[in-house]
């Protein structure tokens, strides 16, 4: 075609009657640089693979869920939208895949996603529009979606087993009717700042490590182990068998944080801020400690108050 004969990255197809043909100037294949292993079929999740094996997986669920029980393993999670992304990329969640809607604006914080997932050698899969809209219901996913694999959770004796390989006494922290994960990722980074061994949460009614944790731990997750107790009140109390303390946080507790040792081997039981210790897991604890306030406030919020007490216990144990 006249005038386009010197236009970068025009072809000529040998064999054909066709003139010059008007190729991409290289920017489709420099687009596919630096994107890393692709997924296995049934990892990415509009492949017809993937939809097998999740139809295979609920069918397996709904054959060994006992009524009103939780399904056993989790499966993973798209993280949705730009900011969300971007921000789990910067917390190093350990993501499998990042979705790319073709198409999609390029602003800084989808070339920041791009950029950090191909670093962090994350595979980038760019798909059509419809594909990411399947993933979500509402389709606020703005072009990019994160698959994240689901938490890989320990035992809870592995965590006194990682205090002692530390020789070192154990700071645990268990958490009874925490349903935000935004609190359970603050707790986590709290617990691994002050020198904690690991998190234990109730198998069922409690949040999980789900990427919002992640993202709120930012990145604490990936160094600090958590562990899913079936039964936390039996976990305490072979906790208790072993010689560890267990102290519960209660603003109405018997014991002033300021009178607590904290030297010893314990673990802190941290409550929701509006319905506090279960009845069980309070008559199991050996005290209750309460945070002395100034003012008015009567609590703090859950995530808060484990930091403080976790904070004190540091430092006399530094002492």
């Amino acid at each position: 075609m006249a005038g386009n004969s010197q236009r970068r990255g025009a072809i000529r197809k040998g064999g054909t009657k066709k003139g010059q043909v008007v190729g991409s100037g290289g920017q489709r294949r420099r687009g596919l640089e630096a994107r890393g292993a692709t997924p296995k079929a049934e990892d990415r999740s509009y492949h017809p693979a993937a939809r097998r094996a999740r139809a295979a997986a609920k069918a397996a669920d709904n054959r060994g869920r006992r009524p009103g029980g939780r399904k056993p393993e989790d499966g993973p999670e798209m993280v949705l939208g730009r900011n969300p992304v971007v921000e789990c990329l910067r917390a190093e969640v350990p993501a499998t895949a990042l979705y790319v809607a073709i198409g999609a604006e390029a602003d800084d914080r989808l070339k920041e996603a791009v950029q950090r997932a191909a670093d962090a050698g994350i595979s980038i899969l760019e798909v059509q529009r419809g594909e990411l809209d399947r993933l979500t219901a509402n389709g606020m996913h703005q072009g990019i979606g994160l698959q994240v694999p689901p938490y890989r959770y320990v035992h809870p004796d592995d965590l006194i087993v990682r205090a002692k390989q530390r020789h070192e006494r154990p700071l645990l922290v268990a958490l009874d009717n925490i349903s935000d994960p935004r609190n359970l990722g603050a707790i986590i980074r709290s617990v691994a700042a002050f020198g904690g061994h690991g998190v234990v949460i109730p198998q069922r009614r409690s949040a999980s490590v789900t990427a919002v944790a992640w993202r709120t731990s930012a990145g604490a997750a990936a160094r600090l182990p958590v562990a899913r107790a079936t039964n936390l009140t039996r976990t305490l109390k072979d906790w208790q068998s072993q010689g560890v303390r267990v102290v519960g946080l209660d603003a109405g507790g018997d014991t002033d944080l300021d009178d607590f040792d904290g030297t010893e081997p314990v673990v802190v039981v941290v409550g929701s801020e509006g319905k506090g210790l279960s009845r069980l897991v309070r008559e199991t604890c050996d005290s209750i400690l309460s945070i002395p306030m100034a003012g008015e406030v009567e609590s703090l919020n859950a995530s808060v108050a484990a930091g403080v007490v976790l904070a004190d216990i540091a430092r006399r144990r530094r002492s």
